[in-house]
């Protein structure tokens, strides 16, 4: 079966305090260096996503966003 373009899976093991291991592939792949903030989304539903960090601005946004603003 062909990888479809662009899409990636990787494993990650929890430790005791946890915090996980963003593979090296993964950190290579989507640039994530040492010192870098990440968002972290979840729903209960349908678990949890770490968007890339260029979305971080426009997550802040929404999350901020009031109906003033619109």
């Amino acid at each position: 079966m062909k990888k479809p373009e662009g899409k990636f899976a990787w494993t990650v093991t929890v430790g005791e305090k946890g915090q996980i291991v963003i593979p090296k592939k993964a950190r290579e792949e989507f640039d994530i260096r040492p010192g870098d903030t990440l968002i972290m989304l979840g729903d209960k539903k349908r678990g949890l996503a770490i968007p890339p960090k260029e979305s971080f601005n426009l997550f802040a946004h929404a999350v901020y966003e009031t109906e003033e603003d619109q």
